[in-house]
């Protein structure tokens, strides 16, 4: 399953919340994956559950971006952590 979200917080995927988002998709059990969206293309994909990964994205405030999984449950805990303004953790 795929969902498109724009990044909300303003300092984008930076260290706090790549982190945050980087904790809840290891919780999950299966593969959680994060991918840029540039002119309307997804990128490559990144493991969500690494930190350094999400980083490596660039992925700044009001990019978009494609999350992966196999879950509906986890995409929308996801989706709704990206799309919010600040910098809480993902609901579990």
């Amino acid at each position: 399953m795929h969902r498109r979200v724009t990044i909300a917080s303003p300092v984008g995927l930076h260290a706090r919340p790549a982190s945050l988002l980087a904790k809840a998709a290891a919780e999950h059990q299966g593969a959680v994956q994060l991918a840029k969206v540039v002119d309307g293309e997804a990128g490559a994909p990144v493991d969500a559950a690494s930190v350094l990964a999400l980083m490596s994205l660039g992925a700044a405030h009001g990019d978009e971006v494609e999350l992966t999984a196999d879950d509906e449950q986890i995409l929308t805990e996801l989706a709704e952590f990206l799309e919010d303004e600040h910098e809480g953790s993902p609901a579990h």
